[in-house]
């Protein structure tokens, strides 16, 4: 294993994985025939499909499905914790504080790169985020959303070979 990978043995990896370098992975599972690219992180009990692309400098955490053929571009970060404090009661905060909120993606989408997607939210089929977009809810399968936060755009149809119009 190259110096540059942090990958715990509780990772179940599939087959054909690819990675970079300067990667950190710990408790999650990877799909076959996926890529994923330098800086990033992905954390225990989330789940990568098969065939996906993980671009660079991506956060990918606890609580987090993503199911197989999605791109996720350089530099997203998903959430899983809707109020974010360090303290309970005056004391920083243990795992008995807090509770995981999930996040889905569904198969064939693509979240451009700089997105934020936000918990418990489902980002639906063949869907596609803008760059930069924040996602604060559900995304309709076949639709595209940009912007902070992310709104509708239009949605799109589905070719025999894979297009989109």
């Amino acid at each position: 294993m190259s110096p540059y990978l942090a990958i715990a043995p509780d990772v179940k990896l599939g087959e054909n994985v690819k990675f970079s370098r300067f990667i950190n992975l710990y408790g999650c599972e990877i799909g076959d025939d996926t890529k994923i690219g330098a800086f990033v992180e992905i954390q225990k009990n989330a789940r990568v499909g098969k065939r996906c692309k993980i671009s660079s400098h991506t956060f990918i955490c606890e609580g987090v499905t993503i199911e197989d053929e999605v791109f996720i571009g350089h530099g997203v970060t998903f959430i899983n914790d809707s109020y974010p404090r360090a303290t309970t009661g005056g004391q920083l905060q243990t795992e008995a504080d807090w509770r995981v909120e999930t996040t889905l993606v569904k198969k064939g989408a693509s979240i451009g790169s700089g997105a934020t997607i936000l918990s418990r939210v489902t980002v639906g089929e063949n869907a596609i985020v803008g760059a930069g977009s924040v996602v604060t809810r559900d995304v309709p399968a076949n639709t595209i959303v940009a912007g902070n936060p992310a709104r509708r755009l239009r949605s799109m149809v589905m070719t025999a070979g894979g297009g989109i119009r």
